[in-house]
């Protein structure tokens, strides 16, 4: 897969587009994310920025005076997962934070993927990952994916990284999908299958993996350290907010019905719909 193929992921009948997090240290983080992460900064103002790669916006820091650091037990974000063209381009990355002596939290194969984990400087997690094509991943008979989460080897993929400098994310890096912190998962299932109409792809013990078309997972939600947790207040850093877009819009008119048949509050905006999930996350509806 080439950078200016779209990846798999995006052209499912929904997907994530990106993500918005709200940050104690604008100058610290945003650096973070175009030095090491290597996303370009698209839009500034005093209060935040929008980062991107190629012009597509894919992360928007914002700050304020009141701003609150959010407990490790909240809700919120996981991790923000940004997809890379091709194993390459996931080399290339791993290279150049070898070679500026970034920690990593972990590195995975999870046989649909292949993914590389970190935190920014305020402890939000990021997930650097390439996918394998899905004509190399096992579904079951239930329209499931087969994953795991095994070692990953580092030293082989480094060896494979392009010898010339590397110059920030290539063109076709998007946001893959997004992991989220949440409560309770049978209160998960409700809203994210049952409401907003993805399918659970894999489950994991105390995780749900869910997505649209046949992808591993477009949001994932796990309750390893935030199980019972309630809303998140307004003011938290973390995940504020993000966006899902729905190629097809039957299925955008269908998540719409569903609200209204719950009675889940959602406001017309010029992105499109607003609304919070059962933990006070927020996330845009879109086609």
């Amino acid at each position: 897969m080439t950078g200016n193929v779209q990846s798999f992921a995006l052209t499912r009948p929904a997907h994530v587009k990106g993500a918005h997090l709200i940050v104690s240290d604008l100058g610290r983080v945003s650096s973070f994310y175009q030095h090491i992460i290597g996303l370009r900064v698209l839009e500034r103002n005093s209060s935040g920025e929008i980062l991107g790669v190629a012009g597509q916006p894919l992360l928007t820091l914002s700050t304020g005076n009141n701003v609150a650091a959010a407990p490790r037990n909240a809700a919120g974000l996981f991790h923000t997962a940004f997809l890379v063209p091709n194993r390459q381009e996931l080399a290339h990355w791993l290279a150049h934070a070898a070679h500026n002596n970034v920690r990593l939290d972990g590195a995975s194969d999870h046989l649909v993927s292949e993914a590389i984990y970190l935190s920014d400087p305020e402890g939000n997690g990021i997930e650097i990952y390439r996918d394998r094509t899905p004509e190399e991943w096992t579904y079951h008979h239930d329209g499931t994916v087969e994953m795991a989460t095994e070692r990953l080897n580092l030293q082989a993929l480094y060896e494979l990284a392009p010898k010339e400098n590397w110059g920030g994310m290539a063109d076709g890096t998007a946001v893959g999908h997004i992991h989220l912190q949440v409560g309770d998962l049978p209160e998960a299932d409700a809203f994210y299958r049952d409401v907003l109409g993805l399918k659970v792809m894999a489950r994991y013990p105390g995780a749900r993996f869910f997505a649209t078309g046949g992808y591993h997972h477009h949001i994932a939600a796990n309750i390893w350290n935030s199980r019972g947790a309630g809303v998140r207040q307004g003011n938290m850093t973390g995940l504020s907010d993000y966006s899902i877009v729905f190629n097809e819009k039957e299925a955008l008119d269908r998540a719409l019905t569903a609200l209204d048949r719950q009675e889940i509050a959602a406001t017309k905006t010029a992105e499109g719909w607003s609304l919070k999930d059962p933990w006070g996350i927020g996330l845009t509806l879109a086609a």
